[in-house]
């Protein structure tokens, strides 16, 4: 080496992409704006949609889930509806990515934002399949099981206590972990183009699937046809998904899984909605 030679540093791309990523990370963007916007507003029409093809459906705890056509275009909706407001963020991640790789010539085509959206869709869709069909086969199994008198009620307290102890778990530590990181998760994983779009997620999907399927299924349980108990469940996702206080969210929703779980199974008639 040289007198007055001063070495060069070598630096690891990824970390100057994360650090570029976490520098404008505040940065008002309208395209990023209006991006939230669509997933509020196709948020709030699904919310109305949902209202309208539930009416005179929710008979309280373990609701039908009716033919399996009706169910799926339900769920589907029901999941925009649950769901946009808090994998906003991760939407808004991704596209912010794609985004600069476009502006600076590289292979980002247009329209793999939609494509990430539909992956994550097509996850929950199948998560939605196979509860539906767990369901019916029970059902068909053992009759009366999901029914409204006591051994139905204290199925249903059962199951969402279930959903309060799995918030506790290292599992859905982990998978909660990976969606309140969408800068991280993208770029750890990210593949461009239609394909890459639509692996990632799916994903990202998975992930969201392993964090709130307890959720969903305390939901079949308090009467997934009821848009009340859907507002219920999807504020406490977004809750422990958005809030900077994640271990006190995490707690506060199993909490309040379990004092539903209480109520269900000990005084239903004393909140609305649990039914008799």
């Amino acid at each position: 080496m040289t007198a007055g030679h001063v070495p060069r540093r070598r630096l690891n791309p990824g970390t100057v992409a994360r650090s570029t990523a976490r520098a404008t990370v505040f940065r008002v963007d309208l395209r990023e704006a209006g991006l939230v916007a669509v997933l509020l507003v196709l948020a709030g029409v699904s919310w109305i949609v949902s209202a309208v093809q539930m009416s005179g459906m929710d008979m309280g705890r373990w609701t039908d889930p009716g033919p399996l056509g009706f169910f799926l275009t339900t769920w589907v909706v029901m999941l925009a509806a649950m769901m946009f407001p808090s994998v906003a963020p991760m939407v808004v991640a991704y596209a912010r990515i794609t985004e600069h790789r476009r502006e600076t010539g590289r292979y980002a085509p247009s329209g793999s934002t939609a494509v990430f959206v539909a992956g994550y869709l097509i996850s929950w869709t199948i998560f939605g399949l196979a509860a539906y069909a767990l369901y019916t086969a029970v059902a068909a199994l053992v009759p009366g099981l999901f029914s409204s008198d006591p051994g139905g009620r204290y199925l249903a307290a059962g199951v969402i206590f279930a959903a309060a102890v799995y918030q506790l778990t290292p599992a859905k530590n982990v998978s909660l972990m990976k969606c309140r990181t969408p800068m991280d998760f993208i770029l750890h994983r990210i593949r461009y183009g239609p394909i890459g779009a639509l692996r990632l997620g799916l994903e990202h999907g998975a992930w969201c699937v392993a964090c709130c399927w307890a959720l969903m299924v305390a939901l079949f349980a308090l009467g997934v046809m009821s848009v009340g108990w859907m507002a219920v469940v999807g504020a406490f996702i977004a809750l422990e998904k958005m809030l900077p206080w994640k271990r006190l969210a995490n707690r506060s929703v199993a909490v309040a899984l379990g004092l539903i779980a209480v109520f269900v199974a000990f005084a239903p008639g004393m909140v609305p909605g649990l039914g008799m």
